[in-house]
């Protein structure tokens, strides 16, 4: 990059870093510097009556320079917070030798400059807690201006760094002038944690499975395709790790749980990411009525965990996140909702249904996939407290067991929050015949053009044909999840870097 590429700021940066080097001083050391404490708990925990934090080491950016004279004040940010620091030049150069003060944190230090400080804390006569500095050291130079955000007098708030597409693009700014952004993935943090607690409290592995598939499947999802140079064949980005979790169930373990990223090759939105996580778990000897149970536990201790408590506002609705949640069956739920009772109508009917419903329907949608158009356009919205759609059509859900009493049904629940689906669960089939003839029609409906129909995986149906016990498995959403729990309303707030269009240069 030449300096005719350059902002005028940038210019500076390059021309100040240069003359710290002509100083002597190196601006990106590469000795380790231990700090001791954080600005955090020095503002937690400083008594000035007891005189503590004596022997502070601290480091972070600088935020803010007020020069004066012969000392100095700066705010200086690290990992938790920012605190003040008082610089005084006769302390931090205490010999003949004015040069670390004088010339490189009065004139060469800019704001976003990493630096360590030693000395020992301190209250001004205006009450603000600072830090005394003896030493002060260079840790590494910013070449690029951070986007600082100015209050006038009157309170109004000037160049903050708020369009979305740059705090995206750019996470790494948002994080270091928006602090509270910080705050929101410390809970996904610690949503994931608490729920890997709550699993491994009762004795369930979690395991890893491929990313890379030869056979994309578990879901209904358009894949992301890529070659093996090596093998010289195609391999899928995974849609969902179902069947490999499964084959676990098969081989003997009881219970085995993953969290990590799926792939769908699928549009975006403010609930939509092509790259997501998500949290599946199965359990042998279990069904889809336990695992209702379970869920509204589990969910209600990891609110409790991240939140303090079980309910989150969330779009002026309070969300009570404490079980039991409400139960409803799919046909249940779409004749509350269009007042029309759809479970004995055929596929034409469900055709001619839709379109007195003005929803757009195609060819390729067999009756399960307008079942589901159905619901997503005249039910889902209306979803605002948990509540589980239980039983669904049987075109619709290729891996479920069928329903113990009810023609036609599987015994399968999706969990919806606020509107939007959060988990999916089925008492999973396990019947090999049964599973090959799913899997043929859904062969069927991919020769019509529905292209996320599931694809036939003669290695799965194998594992099945040497037996898996009765189980329970369940995907959640974990970035939907963390949006509720977080106040968050698009899936790019709550994921460090979300896919983006390329950059216009």
């Amino acid at each position: 990059m030449s300096y005719m590429q350059l902002s005028e700021q940038e210019i500076v940066r390059r021309e100040n870093l240069q003359k710290i080097i002509e100083t002597g001083v190196n601006p990106f050391p590469a000795e380790m510097f231990e700090k001791n404490t954080t600005s955090a708990e020095i503002h937690a925990n400083y008594d000035a009556e007891k005189n503590n934090f004596q022997e502070v080491v601290i480091a972070g950016r600088i935020m803010q320079k007020r020069i004066m004279g012969k000392a100095s004040f700066a705010e200086i940010l690290d990992n938790t917070g920012r605190i003040q620091i008082y610089v005084n030049r006769d302390e931090i150069c205490p010999g003949e030798d004015k040069t670390l003060y004088n010339t490189i944190f009065k004139k060469l230090l800019d704001i976003g400059d990493f630096i360590g400080v030693k000395g020992y804390a301190f209250t001004t006569k205006t009450g603000t807690l600072s830090i005394h500095v003896s030493e002060l050291t260079i840790l590494s130079k910013a070449l690029r201006p951070l986007p600082i955000v100015k209050t006038d007098a009157e309170g109004n708030v000037h160049d903050a760094f708020t369009d979305p597409e740059q705090r995206y693009r750019m996470r790494y700014v948002d994080l270091v002038v928006n602090p509270e952004v910080k705050e929101v993935f410390r809970k996904r943090s610690k949503i994931l944690s608490s729920m890997r607690r709550f699993f491994d409290d009762r004795d369930w592995l979690e395991v890893e499975t491929p990313v890379l598939q030869a056979i994309h499947g578990g879901a209904a999802a358009r894949p992301f395709k890529t070659h093996h140079n090596t093998l010289d064949m195609p391999f899928f980005l995974r849609i969902a790790n179902e069947l490999y979790l499964k084959r676990l169930i098969v081989g003997g373990f009881e219970g085995v749980y993953e969290i990590g990223k799926m792939f769908r090759n699928e549009g975006m939105d403010r609930t939509h990411n092509p790259e997501f996580t998500s949290m599946e778990i199965y359990v042998a000897y279990k069904d889809y009525i336990w695992m209702m149970e379970m869920v509204e536990q589990c969910l209600e201790y990891i609110a409790k965990e991240v939140n303090g408590t079980t309910k989150v506002m969330y779009d002026g609705n309070e969300i009570e996140f404490a079980g039991p949640y409400v139960r409803m069956s799919m046909y249940e739920s779409i004749e509350k909702y269009t007042g029309v009772d759809v479970s004995e109508k055929s596929e034409d009917e469900m055709r001619a249904f839709c379109k007195e419903l003005h929803i757009p329907v195609d060819p390729s949608m067999g009756r399960g996939k307008l079942i589901d158009e159905i619901f997503g356009e005249k039910v889902e919205a209306n979803l605002i407290q948990p509540t589980y759609i239980t039983d669904y059509p049987l075109e619709m859900t290729p891996l479920a067991k069928k329903h113990r009493s009810k023609e036609g049904l599987v015994e399968r629940f999706e969990l919806f929050i606020n509107g939007k689906e959060i988990a999916n669960a089925y008492s999973e089939l396990n019947d090999p015949i049964d599973q090959r003839q799913r899997f043929a029609d859904q062969l069927e409906l991919a020769k019509r053009g529905d292209d996320e129909a599931m694809v036939l995986d003669e290695d799965f149906l194998r594992s099945l044909e040497f037996g898996m016990p009765p189980t329970s498995g369940l995907g959640i959403g974990m970035d939907r999840l963390t949006m509720l729990l977080t106040g968050q309303h698009s899936i790019q707030d709550v994921l460090f870097f979300p896919q983006m269009k390329a950059e216009k240069k």
